[in-house]
């Protein structure tokens, strides 16, 4: 990576180091590592030499979507345009993807269990880890490639493309798609989708903490689903393996680090203590975190006020504690 030169790069890598050892920052860039590591990797996989790189797959994903499905969905809904239909895919798909994340982030820092944005940033990071390295070591062509070229081989000097957003950049009179597209680092990353990846687990975390609100949030990711194809961005199985990927890491963050939702509780603040992972009986102790030590996390703003306990969200106690409390009554 030539730019920034070195000068930049240091003092961003300073900055970032600092901010990993001050509490009330901390909190925010933990999570963030990995999401910053994506962001390096999908920028820099363009300085991987193509002789060091696989062959492009093209016929691959249209074989597998003609067996699948028995068609090009793609090209089905791609076939009839408007500007109507070309405004409803733009917002989900080229606005929606690069927001949502800020927006859940940020609802779930205040509504949520405290360390829930943790644990979304780093399901978040490592999940579009795990898809740019496919993506690099199985690279496969989108549909507007075979729009444009059919099934001919490809190659890695070959320039990406806007396809259906080149409507967008036309209707609004700009330039931000189609070179930001052209000049893509990952033009053969079809498979898996990252968009539908995104989409899915934000709508997964979202659902885990807001409940009632799940057919809205898979609203959503329906809608991004159509809009990637009708915008010729990606087939169908792209979207399933982008949504699968999602689904295997949330539920693997949810098994073993998420924080359960409390009932009664609407603030993160309101929380006296907050159990990880799936429920299970454990044979000593509850699994409480910040009470057992299983994840006690002093920097993150955890703990409840202590007004928070006269809502009868005590934490479970022991013989011992007991002991100590007749103690006390006894004394008084």
């Amino acid at each position: 990576m030539e730019t920034p030169g070195p000068l930049v790069k240091t003092a961003v890598a300073t900055l970032l180091l600092i901010s990993t050892l001050l509490p009330i920052t901390r909190q925010f860039f933990l999570p963030f590592m990995p999401i910053a590591a994506y962001l390096i990797w999908f920028y820099a996989c363009r300085f991987v030499p193509s002789g060091w790189r696989p062959p492009i797959w093209v016929k691959v994903l249209p074989a597998l979507e003609n067996i699948l499905y028995g068609a090009n969905l793609s090209n089905i809904l791609s076939a009839h345009q408007n500007t109507a239909l070309d405004l409803l895919a733009w917002f989900p798909y080229g606005l929606g993807h690069f927001g949502a994340p800020f927006v859940c982030a940020g609802i779930m820092f205040v509504f949520a269990p405290p360390t829930t944005i943790r644990y979304f940033g780093y399901a978040f990071g490592w999940m579009n880890i795990i898809g740019v390295t496919t993506q690099v070591l199985v690279p496969c062509s989108p549909p507007w490639y075979e729009n444009m070229y059919g099934l001919a081989p490809a190659n890695y000097s070959m320039k990406g493309s806007p396809a259906g957003l080149a409507r967008i950049d036309a209707l609004l009179g700009i330039d931000l798609y189609t070179s930001t597209f052209t000049a893509s680092p990952m033009v053969f990353g079809a498979l898996p989708s990252l968009h539908a990846a995104d989409a899915t687990l934000e709508a997964l975390f979202m659902s885990h903490c807001f409940p009632k609100l799940t057919p809205l949030f898979a609203t959503y990711v329906l809608w991004l689903w159509w809009a990637t194809m009708y915008l010729s961005h990606h087939y169908a199985v792209d979207l399933v393996a982008g949504s699968l990927l999602a689904a295997i890491i949330f539920y693997f963050t949810k098994a073993r680090f998420l924080p359960r939702i409390q009932p009664g509780k609407k603030f993160r603040w309101d929380y006296d203590y907050i159990e990880c992972g799936e429920e299970v009986v454990a044979q000593h102790g509850y699994g409480l975190a910040g009470i057992d030590g299983s994840h006690p996390d002093s920097d993150e703003w955890t703990v409840g006020s202590s007004s928070s306990i006269s809502s009868g969200s005590l934490s479970p106690v022991d013989e011992n504690h007991q002991v100590w409390a007749d103690v006390y009554h006894t004394e008084r």
